[in-house]
């Protein structure tokens, strides 16, 4: 195919912008190909935070195949293996983020619709969100990705490891329980998303948004009715029935209502997060977890009997009206009677230190070492569901695993290295070492755009002299009208 010069200029401009702004992406990350996974790894002389089985002191870690083979003092190096030298390092099992918006490609909220069960966030998951990659420096290695709380029930929610420079069919979690978010007060009831002169849409009232997820889950339960007794008939041996319609909207709320998918709720106040716990009883299932719950201290034992967790901030408050009986002791009460409680981001940068967001609850309540761990390790691990395979160091499970070179609870605590699976996924040395490389490699992009844009201006200015000179018409050159045309004219054509 031929392109015309101009034509062809403003291509190679238009692609030398996106690549300028695809320096970001190259130049935060160490190269967007997944890296090799060796099939050994030895990590050798550290101190050992297992989370689950205390501190262990110049203790090594023998990986095989992705997963913790071996914990102890005195491990051999297998022939082949890759070692990797923690002497006067901390290693601890890699954050596991319980909310979390990175890697979903445009806008978070489907808010058209009280009810926005049918989408889901899986379908949107972008592998090149530089975030991912910015999370792994800060030692996160799993995200529970939600849908945004414009709805009192939202999209359904994916899991994901932050498995950089692999394809979005890579990134969740194998196995893991799917969720989906509801949401209580300001924003399902839209509070501050009203346009002027445009109708509002329901519910505009707190107790709109509890009629809503009401009215939904009435539905859905009596859709699965006519599902159980369709195949109760078909069981049977009867013929020729026809099946109910389908509703994508209401199945995922029938796996709600089968403990198939968890439940992950925004929500602020006491009487609102009761609010949730009462419809959750009268229909049966569980509210997995309260997100932000920031009054979740008022109401600790109510939670705790509920059997539900809590995944909230370490000392956000006051930053709407929602939040203002915020406390930073929020957490440690919550814990202290009883309640799994987690802390999380629900912003991609927070997320670069959420082990210094939970260290915040040894000085704001008094928790131990190992509880402020938990929050983000093991804690968010069992309300997601997947403690089996990450959240502590023990044998048998994913090495998803983080190098600091100070105590995680330090202030001064910054990532080596971020393992996945066994695969390092972050390095810090080689990050750094790959920093002049990506520099030169922005400042040419940044040459190029440059040049394309000086020659697309030179082009178009040459095209401009070349052009001829418009000649303007002769009023003398018009053509006369005889007499008669003009009578007739006036005379709308009858003469």
């Amino acid at each position: 195919m031929k392109y015309s010069s101009q034509l062809r200029t403003i291509l190679i401009s238009s692609l030398s912008l996106w690549a300028s702004s695809a320096v970001v992406f190259i130049a935060a990350a160490a190269g967007a190909a997944a890296p090799e996974a060796p099939s050994v790894i030895l990590i050798q002389d550290a101190t050992v935070l297992t989370v689950s089985h205390g501190t262990l002191e110049h203790t090594s870690i023998l990986i095989k195949d992705g997963k913790i083979a071996e914990i102890g003092a005195s491990l051999k190096a297998p022939k082949d293996a890759q070692l990797i030298d923690a002497k006067g390092q901390f290693v601890m099992p890699g954050i596991i983020d319980c909310h979390s918006h990175i890697a979903v490609d445009g806008d978070v909220n489907e808010g058209s619709v009280s009810v926005s069960s049918i989408v889901n966030i899986a379908d949107v998951l972008n592998p090149e969100d530089i975030e991912i990659y910015r999370d792994l420096a800060g030692g996160v290695t799993v995200a529970n990705v939600l849908h945004g709380s414009a709805n009192a029930i939202g999209g359904q929610t994916v899991v994901i490891k932050l498995r950089w420079g692999q394809p979005a069919a890579k990134l969740p979690f194998e196995g893991a329980l799917p969720g989906i978010k509801f949401a209580l007060g300001e924003n399902p009831k839209r509070s501050n998303f009203s346009i002027p002169g445009a109708p509002r849409r329901y519910p505009a009232t707190r107790m709109g948004v509890e009629e809503t997820i009401r009215s939904a889950f009435t539905e859905a339960r009596d859709y699965k009715t006519s599902w159980d007794t369709y195949n109760k008939r078909v069981s049977a041996g009867e013929k020729n029935l026809i099946p109910p319609r389908r509703d994508l909207r209401l199945e995922p709320l029938i796996e709600v209502l089968e403990g198939k998918r968890y439940v992950h709720s925004h929500c602020y106040r006491e009487d609102e997060i009761l609010m949730l716990l009462r419809v959750a009883k009268e229909f049966g299932f569980k509210v997995r977890t309260l997100q932000h719950v920031l009054e979740g201290y008022k109401v600790a034992d109510e939670i705790a009997a509920a059997g539900t967790g809590a995944s909230t901030f370490s000392d956000w408050w006051a930053y709407k009206v929602e939040a203002y009986d915020a406390i930073p002791y929020n957490a440690a009460i919550m814990t202290r009677r009883g309640v799994l409680v987690s802390i999380n981001s629900d912003d991609a940068e927070e997320a670069t230190h959420l082990n210094q967001e939970a260290a915040k609850t040894i000085k704001f309540g008094g928790l131990t070492r190992e509880e402020a761990i938990k929050l983000v390790t093991l804690n968010p691990a069992v309300q997601l569901g997947i403690d089996k395979r990450v959240g502590s160091i023990d044998v048998g499970k994913d090495a998803d695993l983080v190098i600091y070179n100070h105590d995680p609870l330090s202030a001064y605590a910054v990532v080596q290295k971020t393992l996945i699976d066994g695969r390092v996924y972050f390095d810090r040395q080689r990050d750094i070492a790959d920093r002049p490389a990506r520099e030169k490699e922005k400042k040419d992009l940044l040459e190029k755009e440059k040049q394309a844009a000086e020659k697309k201006s030179e082009d178009k200015k040459k095209s401009e002299e070349k052009k001829p000179e418009e000649k303007k018409p002769d009023d003398n050159s018009k053509p006369q009208q005889s007499a008669a045309a003009v009578v007739s004219a006036l005379s709308g054509g009858a003469l």
